[in-house]
Formats: structure tokens, sequence, C-alpha cells
């Protein structure tokens, strides 16, 4: 994760700001693979996280102009545009079948394809991914900024919306909820051993 306090990114951001296209062009380099990360663990389909995370960036230019530095990373107010932008288009969606979690590419979860390689690595991280998606969106938003986007408490707050103890709580239950969500596919997964 970039530091929002580096020197270069504020002269980016500035720049950005006054309306400097090159610079935010710099800003998109930076930032573009974490957003489409994001957004592609959302929603599971390379053509709509292309169009999504086009939109975010998007919509980041047309608002730059608005950004008010506060000491958190660049890259907070753009996730928060993307989590926007992913539940717009859930919303946009009603009623269509919905993409499962499940089908994002592992590699989009910070694991290496060799690590994939073995089978049980394998096993469990389908087996996680599956949890994640079945748990309700914020709390897949937390898992995901915190633990794969690897953000901290308060840069996720910022991309959530919220305050530092509701993204605490909202951890909380959310790993709360991992867990049960696990544990209760583990007992599936042990029956259906059994009954064969």
């Amino acid at each position: 994760m970039v530091d929002g306090g580096d020197n270069k990114e504020l002269d980016l951001i500035r720049a950005a700001v006054g309306g400097d296209s090159s610079a935010f062009g710099a800003l998109y380099d930076r930032y573009h693979a974490m957003i489409y990360r994001f957004v592609m663990i959302k929603v599971g389909r390379r053509e709509e996280a292309e169009d999504i995370t086009h939109q975010v960036f998007l919509s980041a230019w047309q608002n730059v102009h608005t950004y008010k530095h506060k000491g958190y990373p660049f890259s907070s107010w753009l996730y928060r545009i993307a989590r926007n932008q992913v539940i717009d288009h859930y919303r946009s969606r009603k009623g269509k079948s919905d993409v499962s979690i499940e089908k994002a590419d592992p590699e989009l979860f910070g694991v290496e394809t060799d690590y994939i390689g073995n089978l049980s690595a394998k096993i469990e991280l389908e087996r996680v991914r599956s949890a994640v998606g079945r748990l309700k969106p914020d709390y897949q938003d937390v898992i995901i900024l915190r633990f794969v986007e690897d953000m901290s408490l308060k840069e996720s707050a910022v991309a959530l919306g919220k305050s530092e103890g509701a993204v605490k709580l909202l951890q909380h239950r959310a790993i709360r909820e991992l867990k049960k969500a696990l544990s209760d596919e583990s007992s599936i997964t042990f029956d259906i051993h059994e009954n064969l």
C-alpha cells in the first residue's frame, strides 16, 4: 500500500486537484491494479470489473477538484468510490443473476500461483472464498480491505465511510461470521465424506 504521506504522491494529488491530467494519470497508474482487484473480487466478471474500474477513475477525475487531503492515502478515497460503484452496479442488476465471489481469480486474493499448486492449499483457498462469498456485502468489504488489500483500520474507515470504531465492530462481526461459515462448511464437507 502506498503511503498517503509520500511527498511525491502529495505533489501528484495537488497537481491533479489543480486540473493536471498527467498528474492524475500517474495516480491512475499507481492505483489502477489495486482498485481493479477490489472490484473484480466483488463482481467476479472481468468485463464488468473493467467497466466499473473505468467508472471509478472517471468519477475520480471528474471530482478530484473536491478532494481534500486529510492524512489518508489517496487510495482510501478511490476505494470509497469503487465501493459505491459496486453497490450501484448491484442495485442496477436487481432481479438478474448475481456472480459469486467464488468465481474470482485466486490470484486476486494475493495468493501465489505456485502456492495454489499444493492441493490442500487450493482446497483451503476455495473454502475461504466460498465462505467470504456468503457474507453480507459490508462484511465482504471489510474482509477484503483489511486482509486482502492490507489496509489499516484508518484507511478502511475512510474507504467504507465509517468511523474506526464502526469498522472495528464490523471487522469483529465479519470475522465471527466468516468463522461460522467456515465451520458450517467443514461440517457439511465432513457429512458428505461420511456418507460416501
